[in-house]
């Protein structure tokens, strides 16, 4: 008889939950999203789901209907009645016996929670820490997979060292990203704002092209290159973006201050600017 233990219980295979069998619990094998709402308007829904459908088809995962996922995403925030609320959703390959190609019958699985997101205020007010970890990912970063046991390492890293996030460090010495969030550098006295170029070792962040988008209103030139290490430890400001609180300081990298360890005065602006532009959407603009 096939058997399943399950905290030291024995059960038949055959009348085990397919939960159980779920080939994101096996392989990681499949994609998800992170949408956030702002005073109970959902943020940016369009832009996550075009990546999340992109994620899908990458990894070659059919039969999935957006419109369909649209409608849960909308009904589940809606049914929450969370104002600020972080919407995280899945899709794996489905559920079977552990095999690596899987079947050609599979019928995808679907998860979905919505949490309360936790006030930002003082990340935003003082700016966070981050250490740099060698980035260990696989090789297509741009796609949103469920496969992040290295992204895990490099934030149990940090947390060890006191600091907030991690900053994945790639073979040739260049950041690539954060280990949940973009990466940033503003160079004052040229205006610019650098960061890495999307391309398969980063993921195209939805709140990065935001930051981008709305750079200039702050004075700021857009320069996409890679940074090292060395470079941002000497910058004169630094922040990440991240879905979840959006813009937030960097004002001590690596142990070193950043900005004399206060927010700088273009990441303020910059936030400012985020704050504008998530009320004209929120207006429907």
């Amino acid at each position: 008889m096939d058997i399943a233990m399950i905290h030291g219980q024995i059960v038949p295979i055959k009348e085990l939950d397919p939960v159980y069998l779920d080939r994101g619990t096996f392989f990681g094998d499949g994609v998800y999203e992170v949408v956030r709402s702002y005073d109970g308007r959902l943020f940016a829904l369009d832009q996550h789901l075009e990546r999340f459908s992109r994620s899908l088809r990458e990894i070659d995962i059919h039969g999935v209907h957006i419109s369909d996922i649209r409608k849960k995403v909308q009904m589940a925030h809606e049914q929450a009645s969370i104002a600020n609320a972080k919407v995280y959703f899945h899709i794996t390959r489905g559920s079977e016996h552990r095999s690596h190609a899987g079947g050609k019958s599979l019928k995808p699985n679907f998860f979905l929670t919505v949490t309360e997101l936790a006030d930002d205020t003082s990340r935003k007010q003082h700016g966070i820490a981050v250490s740099t970890y060698p980035d260990l990912r696989w090789k297509r970063c741009d796609i949103k997979s469920l496969n992040l046991l290295p992204n895990v390492l490099a934030r149990r890293d940090a947390q060890k060292k006191g600091c907030d996030e991690a900053v994945l460090v790639d073979q040739r010495g260049d950041i690539t990203e954060g280990a949940g969030s973009a990466f940033f550098m503003v160079l004052t006295q040229e205006k610019k704002l650098i960061t890495r170029p999307l391309g398969q070792q980063i993921l195209d962040s939805i709140t990065r092209r935001i930051v981008l988008e709305i750079a200039e209103k702050t004075g700021l030139t857009v320069m996409q290159k890679p940074i090292t290490p060395w470079q941002a430890d000497w910058a004169d400001e630094l922040f990440i973006a991240v879905t979840t609180q959006d813009i937030v300081p960097v004002t001590k990298f690596e142990g070193e201050k950043i900005a004399h360890g206060k927010v700088g005065d273009y990441t303020k602006k910059l936030m400012k600017a985020f704050k504008e532009e998530v009320k004209a959407r929120n207006a429907g603009r």
